[in-house]
């Protein structure tokens, strides 16, 4: 279970990510689409096209931090971001995002 500060937000982008891109290129994503300075210590949340994978991205103070999850079974269902690229959510809805909960 993870512990994340109420301070923290939490970006979702939408469009699927092409997973062979690595911890550069999604910060690249993180800009573009979101329109957030990666840097900033938030978590930036990617899924691949069929929705069995996520990537997490975030900056650490000192370096990148990636954290992957793939399903065996079922999807990641990301929630309508509203025509836009990409949509916060609360930490609990995190929570339930991960275990495969959320809607």
């Amino acid at each position: 279970m993870l512990t994340l500060s109420p301070t923290i937000r939490i970006y979702l982008c939408v469009r699927p990510a092409d997973f062979r891109c690595g911890m550069d290129r999604l910060a690249n994503l993180a800009r573009e689409r979101v329109g957030e300075d990666p840097l900033n210590g938030h978590l930036f949340v990617f899924r691949n096209r069929r929705g069995d994978r996520l990537k997490v991205l975030y900056w650490d103070r000192n370096g990148w931090a990636l954290w992957y999850k793939r399903l065996e079974r079922g999807r990641f269902r990301f929630p309508d971001a509203g025509g836009g690229e990409s949509r916060t959510i609360p930490p609990g809805a995190f929570q339930l995002l991960l275990g495969g909960v959320m809607k």
